[in-house]
């Protein structure tokens, strides 16, 4: 387990460092930290179906004030090595990765408040005209500080984590572990629960929804193939939209030349 440790710990310093704003969510997604998991342990497939099951709890979620109720990341990145070292099923597997999610909560909660410092030493350096102090203040001291603040619970979590699960779930009666699984398969409905309470915001897309279940449920088509027919369903909806805007606009200034026109 030292090598998958080692990498969860990496891992996690990472994808909390935000390397891209534009990509860091893919980063923290644990389906997406399930494959080089399962490179590690020999089991990719297990890792990729276990990976699925815990990302299926965080789909649809939102970050009220800019802050997640649930680390997804951290949920991932123990859950899934555990959880194949013991062999346990995905309700098991979400079980395990639960509170690990909830932990990440109070270590961003840390990161943010020690990165607020260096927030206040950029603006110092903003004074001066120091662009490579800004630069390590935004980009370097918040890596370092995740190194020392995020990878040991990581990495601890992987390597002795498996030991500690494993003996737990030997002393539990069955009917907890029975409860435990059930509780698991439970979670991924309240993802897909917010992300349907999301779609139905916009009436406009919510019957795309029902469209790509019909097209799964009783026609038997993959996700990657329902993925394929929605892709250029979403160009259409945002090239109608532009149209329509830029249609709009036309006809105001239209209006307002016609008006200045009478006057």
């Amino acid at each position: 387990m030292l090598g998958v440790a080692l990498f969860s710990g990496i891992w996690y310093s990472i994808a909390g460092w935000r390397p891209g704003y534009s990509t860091h969510e893919i980063w923290m997604f644990p389906l997406f930290s399930a494959l080089p998991i399962g490179l590690i342990m020999g089991d990719v497939p297990g890792a990729m179906v276990i990976g699925c099951a815990i990302s299926m709890m965080y789909v649809g979620m939102v970050a009220p004030g800019s802050e997640m109720p649930a680390d997804m990341s951290l949920a991932g990145l123990i859950g899934i090595p555990i959880a194949l070292s013991i062999g346990a099923d995905t309700g098991t597997a979400i079980a395990i990765a639960v509170p690990f999610g909830v932990l990440g909560v109070f270590l961003n909660q840390i990161r943010r408040i020690i990165n607020a410092k260096f927030a206040h030493m950029a603006d110092k350096h903003a004074l001066k005209g120091d662009i490579k102090g800004i630069n390590r203040c935004a980009m370097w001291y918040p890596l370092i500080m995740n190194l020392v603040t995020k990878f040991p619970f990581a990495f601890i979590g992987v390597y002795f984590g498996s030991a500690v699960i494993e003996k737990l779930l030997a002393i539990l009666p069955e009917w907890i572990l029975n409860g435990l699984s059930v509780a698991g398969g439970v979670m991924p409905a309240i993802g897909f629960a917010v992300l349907i309470g999301i779609l139905s915001e916009r009436k406009s897309i919510f019957p795309f929804f029902f469209l790509g279940f019909f097209l799964v449920q009783f026609f038997g088509v993959s996700s990657i193939a329902a993925a394929c027919f929605g892709v250029p369903i979403a160009v259409i909806i945002v090239l109608m939209q532009k149209d329509s805007q830029d249609e709009i606009m036309v006809q105001v200034k239209a209006a307002s030349k016609v008006d200045d026109d009478d006057e």
